[in-house]
């Protein structure tokens, strides 16, 4: 049973456009705001909620008033909040943290990626399923998957993959912020040290702020710092799965060959740039990384409307034990470099 359209009233006065996106855009927003009051009470990625209750509203996708909206907000309110995700960054933060944490990342960056892109053709996967996921873990989780999903070209089980791949760095970016400072206390490191391992590990900002500054204030700030830095990998990544799919044989995909600079990286790359300059006010940065924050919810309650619940029950257990030891990896891997370069 579909909900009865907005009253004529309130959407009397907007061009055609927009009455046909308003309903989906106002229940995808209503989905949003009901995930983040859960996150801010119950401490889980609002991610994580926005999905779940994305799939809980299934029907609305399926026919009638509330479909193109919802479609809209899955696929350009994604690329807005991605695109505005470059209000976080400065590159003044990036060099303030010295030469080590820039190797550590880049390091894990890059062998975290193209070890999972072999690892998901020997396991029988869609290579594209290893760089999605793999860039998710090595650069900042549910946000990183959402921008490589939408960098990507189209296919039939890209939204499943970019589900499945949410879903599993939520749920383990959670375990690692309990148990990854119990690891650093354990493993002896400093507070230098430890908050490096946390930022270049833990998969979503929120969760890397947690664990950090439950540690200590210094360990939070390092460790925020070399988060943000992963962020900013953010533009290069895509670049190179644009790249990487022109290169290829898109047919094995399914979907036409994507822009060489899709619109939302440039305008993430000017972002960070004119961010770097100290120009804007802290108050208009401030407000543009919650704008984004609010779209890419909004984006991923989008999507989980659009997806059915059995497509991510019929993923089966190869794919969670393929991002499990993802995330083991880029773990081992930064703990070996920051132990080499001590």
């Amino acid at each position: 049973m579909q909900p009865a359209a907005p009253t004529p009233s309130l959407v009397a006065g907007l061009p055609t456009r927009l009455r046909t996106l308003f309903p989906g855009v106002l229940a995808c927003a209503v989905v949003a705001a009901s995930a983040t009051f859960l996150s801010h009470h119950y401490g889980a990625p609002v991610m994580l909620f926005a999905l779940i209750l994305g799939i809980a509203m299934n029907f609305l996708s399926m026919e009638g008033v509330c479909k193109p909206g919802i479609e809209f907000t899955a696929r350009h309110v994604l690329r807005w909040g991605v695109a505005l995700l470059g209000l976080r960054i400065t590159a003044s933060q990036v060099v303030g943290l010295g030469w080590e944490p820039v190797v550590v990342v880049a390091v894990c960056l890059v062998l975290t990626i193209g070890v999972s892109m072999v690892v998901a053709r020997w396991l029988g996967f869609n290579v594209l399923f290893g760089l999605l996921s793999g860039g998710a873990t090595a650069i900042c989780g549910a946000s990183a998957a959402l921008a490589l999903s939408a960098a990507l070209p189209s296919h039939p089980l890209k939204e499943r993959a970019t589900l499945f791949t949410v879903v599993g760095v939520s749920a383990l970016s959670t375990l690692t912020m309990i148990f990854y400072p119990m690891l650093a206390t354990w493993l002896g490191m400093d507070a230098h040290a430890a908050g490096v391992f946390l930022g270049a590990t833990i998969h979503d900002v929120a969760q890397v702020v947690g664990a950090g500054y439950g540690m200590s204030q210094a360990t939070g700030d390092t460790a925020t710092l070399v988060k943000l830095m992963r962020v900013a990998a953010l533009l290069p990544v895509i670049l190179f799965a644009v790249m990487y799919t022109r290169a290829t044989d898109t047919a094995d995909v399914g979907g036409a060959r994507p822009p060489l600079l899709p619109w939302f990286a440039v305008a993430f790359a000017v972002l960070v740039v004119i961010n770097s300059t100290g120009w804007l006010p802290a108050a208009v940065s401030s407000t543009g990384s919650d704008v984004s924050r609010w779209f890419l919810v909004a984006a991923m309650a989008g999507i989980g409307m659009k997806t059915q619940l059995r497509d991510l029950i019929d993923v089966g257990l190869k794919p969670v034990v393929f991002m499990v030891g993802e995330t083991v990896f880029i773990a081992a891997l930064a703990i070996g470099m920051l132990r080499w370069l001590a």
